[in-house]
């Protein structure tokens, strides 16, 4: 079986024969992926009316468990944005009906964000189908090759994630 990326290293092994061009059999699969994966996403993601960006926010709130409710704060840490992107978000969520903010009882100057009965619906018909979606890219890959992969990754995803500033890809 060849992909893309056969072609491209060998193309680079010809033209540069001085250079090891091994790493890139790992990342240019693994970018390659991501696009293939951010392009099913979005589509997905649209027909359940959402844009990528509310799918993180709300799937955040979702997965915080009842009350479903996070400060804009631990928001903005989970999905690497910055505080004016996070407030823009969630006033927009909050105008969709699909969140709301109340007064933080802990903090008087603070809020927390809660995802709405609609948001809770809305992000659980999305989860849904995009899982639906990933199982099916899935399926030819027997299970155990499925958890190899996935400490794999694990391993060179886990030394990024834990950097004090994590580079924006």
């Amino acid at each position: 079986m060849r992909d893309e990326v056969d072609g491209l290293i060998e193309a680079w092994r010809t033209e540069r024969p001085d250079v090891d061009v091994t790493p890139l059999e790992v990342f240019s699969r693994v970018s390659r992926l991501a696009r293939h994966l951010d392009r099913a996403r979005r589509t997905v993601f649209t027909e359940h009316a959402l844009e990528p960006w509310e799918f993180d926010v709300l799937a955040e709130l979702r997965r915080s468990g009842p009350p479903y409710e996070l400060s804009p704060g631990k928001l903005l840490r989970a999905t690497l944005v910055t505080s004016g992107t996070m407030t823009n978000r969630v006033d927009r969520l909050a105008s969709a009906g699909l969140v709301r903010r109340r007064p933080d009882p802990a903090d008087k100057r603070g809020v927390l964000v809660r995802l709405t009965r609609r948001g809770a619906e809305r992000i659980d018909a999305a989860l849904a189908s995009l899982i639906s979606y990933e199982e099916s890219l899935l399926a030819p890959m027997p299970a155990e090759d499925r958890v190899r992969l996935a400490s794999l990754l694990r391993a060179l995803l886990a030394p990024l994630d834990s950097l004090p500033t994590r580079p924006r890809l």
